[in-house]
């Protein structure tokens, strides 16, 4: 139709991707410092709809409006999602990526220009609107190098901990201009990999072992002094979890920088240490505590561990999981651990494509992976889960830089040598979920008629009288769908082939 057509020739003017293509209809989004694509605003009226397309034959984040049926009608051959906002579940926490070293080194790399106009694409009003972040407590495997911020041995008190240069440099301008842009709705967590080598048992910080027993008061004592020294520059956290991926810390060929944590040890230093210690200082006195931060796999176990203590309980709000072994577990473990432990939250807190063999590194343009994204942040939400996190920021076009080589995808690759970034299928990917389930946002009952769920996913939401529905249609082929209200209202709309 002709209204149709004339809001798709609107977003094509307005500042459309500019495609750059590899093979066949696989392309990315390049930005510059003159240039970006920016996505239109929503400016919901009434009686209309507005509807965001990405797909893999060449939308992203195209906009056009439809008018509500004031009575619900079916299109024909169409399939039918009806939402229900009068039944809630959980509130959102927030989508984001992490500030790590290899994020901050190429985002830094770009000219001032360029580096702007990716800070707003992820961050801005026109953008993602990314809304939480994670922060590594010292150095990860997307570090250049393996370092502590202590390395004197025997330095219970911490008196000589120091920032490196790796947070003076990037992860804290690159924090504090996030916090601008977002108006400081940004939720920043953090997480270690490894306490200094001299306080492990192995004497080195990567690779397997436990922390020295008797250390665990200064181990606290580290946390503590990191958000102090964030604290003076303006940056104050939302929460931390205790450990990435503390069962890592068991695996004798573990590579990088990792400390083992089981459940009841976690459950332990959280509540005789580190909880008090954060409560005990002004730049950490409100910081939640994150459990696991670790694949479902083990849940609802860890979690039923954690919370059977009611002083660790008092401290800790949630458990953090990563995607990795999702494709080996069943979705009712997030059921599980919710339906046991209703008041504490579950938050999706890493995850990336490009990590497991064959497939290392990034796949420029790869529809694929926005797909994997979308439906595992899809299932993760009608499981209860609060929000979901992503991984690397921003990578280099190889996927690094990381001193252990561990190269992999991520939603913005950086071409420095030309003063260019790239974003992914993935960037759009996330952006269809963070830029309008703003924290607060709650999920509400939906059902389908005439829909394989497994092929075409969908999550509904309410925020500040919206509703707002995440459709994924998996299908090489149109899918009509109309989607109605309880209330009776309806809209039928037409999910593209491969789309979100």
């Amino acid at each position: 139709s002709i209204p149709l057509l004339l809001a798709y020739l609107t977003c094509a003017l307005g500042s459309p991707c500019a495609k750059r293509f590899y093979i066949a209809n696989q392309f990315v989004c390049v930005c510059n410092a003159t240039y970006c694509d920016e996505y239109e605003q929503t400016e919901l009226s009434s009686n209309i709809a507005v509807v965001f397309s990405s797909s893999e034959d060449g939308d992203r984040m195209n906009r056009w409006t439809l008018k509500l049926n004031k009575h619900a009608k079916l299109l024909k051959d169409s399939s039918k999602i009806k939402i229900d906002p009068r039944v809630t579940y959980q509130e959102i926490i927030g989508f984001g990526g992490a500030f790590t070293d290899a994020a901050g080194i190429n985002i830094m790399s770009l000219s001032e220009s360029a580096r702007e106009r990716l800070m707003e694409t992820v961050y801005g009003e026109k953008g993602a609107r990314y809304s939480t972040g994670r922060v590594p407590i010292a150095s990860t495997d997307f570090s250049t190098r393996i370092y502590s911020y202590n390395d004197n041995t025997g330095d219970e008190n911490m008196n000589k901990f120091a920032l490196t240069a790796e947070d003076e440099n990037y992860k804290i301008p690159l924090i504090v201009r996030a916090l601008n842009l977002t108006g400081g709705d940004f939720r920043l967590f953090s997480s270690p990999w490894s306490a200094p080598a001299w306080m492990k048992e192995t004497g080195k910080m990567e690779g397997p072992g436990k922390l020295k027993k008797g250390l665990e008061k200064a181990w606290a004592k580290y946390f503590v002094r990191f958000f102090e020294e964030y604290f003076v520059y303006g940056v104050s956290f939302w929460a931390t979890t205790v450990q990435n991926e503390p069962t890592s810390g068991a695996l004798p060929s573990y590579a990088f920088q990792t400390m083992y944590w089981n459940a009841t040890g976690e459950r332990s230093f959280a509540s005789a240490y580190l909880g008090p210690a954060l409560a005990a200082s002004k730049a950490s006195k409100d910081i939640k505590i994150i459990g696991l931060d670790d694949n479902r796999l083990w849940l609802p176990e860890w979690a039923n561990l954690l919370y059977s203590d009611p002083e660790a309980s008092k401290y800790i709000a949630g458990v953090g999981v990563h995607w990795y072994m999702d494709g080996f577990t069943s979705a009712s473990k997030l059921i599980a651990t919710h339906e046991a432990h209703p008041d504490k939250f579950i938050l999706a807190t890493e995850a990336c494509s490009g990590s497991s063999f064959p497939h290392h590194g990034p796949a420029f343009g790869e529809w694929a992976r926005a797909e994997t994204y979308a439906r595992s942040i899809i299932e993760d939400l009608n499981n209860f889960v609060a929000g979901w996190t992503d991984w690397n920021l921003a990578l280099d076009t190889k996927g690094g830089p990381s001193w252990v080589r561990n190269f992999v995808d991520a939603p913005i690759l950086v071409n420095a040598t030309a003063d260019e970034f790239l974003k992914q299928p993935i960037h759009y990917a996330m952006t269809h979920f963070s830029r309008f389930l703003r924290p607060g946002a709650k999920r509400v009952q939906s059902s389908t008629i005439g829909i394989d769920n497994t092929r075409v996913m969908h999550t509904a939401f309410v925020f500040e009288g919206q509703r707002i529905v995440v459709i994924l249609n998996t299908l090489s082929s149109e899918q009509p769908i109309t989607i109605e209200e309880a209330a009776g209202t309806s809209i039928d709309v037409k999910a593209a082939p491969k789309s979100i």
